[in-house]
């Protein structure tokens, strides 16, 4: 698979394979590799905005890469404040943008 801001061929480092999956980002099929952090998957494919700020509506991104900063908040199948950069992606999952705080979680009713 190939993607935008991907690295696929490099003098030293060696990339083994990986089993492709497909999620959906804002209910459109995207496909990246299973167990990568959600942040790099939609990085690839050339998708930079996740989240926008609760306090002043600014779009945020991946950032820290780490799990500190909150910048790349998404909703991962209805449950809000994911952090993308931390969050392993799995076939089938629904990744949106998350607006400020987020939606409220959905009951299981």
């Amino acid at each position: 698979m190939s993607g935008k801001a991907r690295i696929e061929d490099h003098p030293i480092l060696d990339f083994p394979a990986r089993k492709e999956v497909t999620f959906t980002w804002e209910g459109k099929e995207l496909r990246g590799f299973e167990g990568e952090p959600i942040a790099a998957a939609l990085h690839a494919a050339g998708i930079k905005v996740l989240h926008t700020s609760h306090k002043s509506g600014k779009p945020r991104g991946f950032f820290c890469a780490i799990g500190n900063c909150s910048s790349c908040l998404v909703v991962v199948n209805g449950v809000p404040n994911v952090r993308a950069c931390t969050e392993k992606l799995r076939e089938g999952m629904r990744v949106q943008r998350q607006e400020g705080t987020g939606p409220a979680p959905r009951s299981r009713e």
